[in-house]
């Protein structure tokens, strides 16, 4: 059977498109030869996903991400249709996560397969849910501490004005000069420098030679305690605690009023009697003074004359009693 060639052509150019239309779907990831299911995922942004991009299962990929639409009937949300393997078993428990799949934004589905009560058999809607990845982890964070930055450097312009950068400025100027100033200064007193050094170094070793000093001093009291006898000194200790407590019970024995001692500081009877025996005495001296006749008596009865003086206190006293009975007969009379 013999083809004409216009046949041949149009056989030939029929074959070349559906090769060109299986090469275009294998190069999008799709297999026109596979017999997939289809499910639908309604996203609220859907932002690095794009068609083709793979749907995963624990990091194996069992299908691919087949249509993306704009559902501007329900709140422009994203209809993301899914062509997967029709051996992975979808059911009202999957969910279909959003996450990234690189670090440069690239997005993929990662179906989360859990205890399914029913299984289903495609066209069925599965659950979404959008994972934060650390890319939008960290924008979430850098954007306020960059808003911060921002704010910061406009308020450190506005501070660092003409008048503030003239004044840095003859700061910076200033601190040259005097870095300047100081080196001069440095070089010019290079010897005194030098000689502060040499007595530093001096003074050390001198400190030094003291340290040796206070070791031996050290070392000579630790060989002067090792040499104290301990039991002597506690028995000298003991003594002396037995002496406080003797002293101690003999002040509380005079304080108890036992003893002449303890009566003659505790009982005032010694010094009122002493007072009263003073004051006696002072009236006896004042009275003498004024009647010196009432203790001395003449006679001329007997052939001469007597004196009788007082030897005592007691004496004298008699002495005077008996002056005056005397002059108070005479007064009867």
């Amino acid at each position: 059977m013999k083809f004409s060639k216009e046949l041949k052509v149009a056989l030939l150019g029929i074959v070349a498109l559906v090769a060109l239309y299986v090469g275009f779907m294998f190069l999008k990831g799709t297999n026109i030869l596979s017999s997939n299911k289809t499910y639908y995922v309604v996203y609220d942004s859907v932002e690095g996903l794009a068609v083709s991009n793979p749907v995963l299962v624990n990091g194996y990929r069992v299908g691919l991400v087949k249509e993306m639409k704009l559902d501007q009937k329900k709140g422009n949300k994203i209809l993301v249709t899914l062509d997967i393997e029709q051996d992975i078993a979808v059911g009202d428990s999957t969910i279909a996560m959003l996450v990234s799949s690189d670090l440069l934004g690239s997005k993929a589905i990662d179906l989360y397969i859990g205890r399914n009560k029913h299984v289903y058999k495609g066209g069925e809607y599965l659950i979404p849910y959008v994972k934060q990845s650390i890319t939008d982890m960290l924008s979430a964070r850098a954007m306020p501490v960059l808003g911060t930055v921002d704010s910061t450097l406009q308020r450190l312009n506005m501070f660092l004005d003409k008048d503030a950068k003239r004044s840095i400025q003859s700061i910076l100027l200033n601190a040259e000069a005097t870095s300047a100033t100081l080196k001069a200064i440095t070089l010019a007193n290079q010897g005194n420098i030098n000689e502060i050094t040499s007595n530093l170094a001096r003074l050390t070793s001198a400190l030094r030679g003291t340290e040796s000093k206070f070791n031996q001093l050290a070392n000579n009291l630790n060989t002067i305690t090792d040499t104290l006898d301990v039991e002597s000194m506690n028995r000298a200790i003991r003594g002396l605690d037995s002496t406080i407590t003797q002293a101690q019970l003999a002040m509380q024995r005079i304080n108890q009023n036992n003893g002449s001692l303890g009566k003659l500081m505790n009982d005032d009877s010694l010094y009122s009697n002493l007072n009263a025996s003073s004051a006696s005495l002072n009236e006896l001296l004042i009275d003498l003074k004024a009647n010196p006749k009432r203790y001395v008596h003449f006679s001329l009865i007997g052939g001469g004359t007597k004196v009788k003086e007082a030897k005592t206190v007691k004496e004298a006293v008699k002495v005077k009693k008996a002056d005056t009975v005397e002059k108070a007969g005479t007064v009867d009379q």
